[in-house]
């Protein structure tokens, strides 16, 4: 065929030339596509915008020896608006996409199911109603079940035993009973697992539940689940930050706006100053004695003065 079209996520951009760029898509009847969009770089471009990271496009592209070339694009979802100004969100969208990437090797071959997980993942991020970390996990987990790596979660994965089960080891495929347990397994808390298991089938009530040392852990487990059967370490995983997101810098504003505000300002500072120095002056022309005045009348003079001067003398 020499031209056909489709719909697909942006997973990444690499430059080509001066102005060209090359688009890796996952494309919902073609699966993964890597496409040349001609001349995005440059500012008079009609779609550099809409071949972006996190872009969901319907896309009309043109059979080449090589590459395809991207002849038209049009936005269905722009994702990207609500993530990347987000360093958590974007973080989880990046591991996202790169274990996307990594799933989908081949080039050419549908991955529907790869397709609709990408696509929810990143609306679920997008509409900022989850918590990134366990959008995050639960697409991981749902991609290694489409993978054929689930791990085992509710029974024991060498022997099937009925759990739950206090052990869980990487290698040995999930979660462990007493008598399978190898050498060396993880022992998570109470509710790990079973937030894992949540995850996987779309609990989210149980799951937001859970409270961040659990979500911390798990989201570990998963990790090294993922890395181990992918064989490799994906660059974007230890860059997803793991932790509720607090307001920090807006809270440093506000401290520093009421440390501000109780500072005195420039023109409080002068005139406090001149109120002092004209209050130090009428005092000292009230203190003072008056010549031919008794210094025996001042008591501060009397204190302080010299002895064997005329005020001071005792005799």
């Amino acid at each position: 065929m020499s031209l056909y079209r489709d719909t697909g996520v942006v997973l990444r951009v690499h430059k080509l030339g001066e102005a060209d760029r090359i688009i890796t898509l996952l494309t919902r009847r073609f699966g993964k596509v890597r496409a040349v969009a001609k001349g995005v770089r440059r500012t008079t471009s009609r779609f550099g915008a809409r071949v972006e990271p996190f872009c969901h496009v319907d896309v009309q592209l043109h059979t080449g020896r090589t590459l395809d070339v991207i002849t038209q694009v049009q936005t269905l979802d722009a994702f990207g608006v609500h993530i990347v100004d987000d360093y958590q969100r974007y973080t989880a969208g990046c591991a996202v996409l790169e274990t996307v990437d990594r799933l989908a090797a081949e080039e050419g071959e549908p991955v529907l199911r790869l397709y609709l997980l990408v696509t929810g993942a990143l609306r679920a991020l997008s509409g900022r109603e989850r918590d990134p970390s366990l959008v995050l996990d639960a697409f991981l987990l749902r991609a290694m079940s489409y993978a054929g790596w689930a791990p085992a979660l509710s029974e024991c994965a060498r022997c099937g035993e009925a759990g739950p089960h206090a052990a869980f080891n990487v290698q040995g495929g999930g979660a462990m009973c007493v008598n399978c347990r190898p050498t060396g397994s993880a022992r998570p808390a109470q509710q790990t697992l079973p937030l894992l298991e949540a995850l996987m089938h779309g609990d989210w009530p149980a799951a937001e539940r859970t409270t961040e040392q659990v979500r911390r852990e798990g989201s570990g487990l998963v990790a090294a689940h993922l890395q181990w059967h992918l064989e490799r370490q994906l660059r974007s995983l230890p860059l997803v930050e793991r932790q509720e997101h607090r307001p920090v810098v807006p809270e440093l504003i506000r401290e520093r706006a009421a440390v501000v505000e109780e500072e005195p300002t420039a023109e409080e500072t002068t005139a406090a100053g001149s109120a002092a120095a004209e209050s130090a002056g009428a005092e000292s022309a009230v203190g003072e004695p008056v010549a031919g005045e008794s210094a025996a009348a001042d008591p501060v003079h009397r204190a302080t003065a010299i002895p064997g001067t005329a005020d001071g003398a005792t005799g």
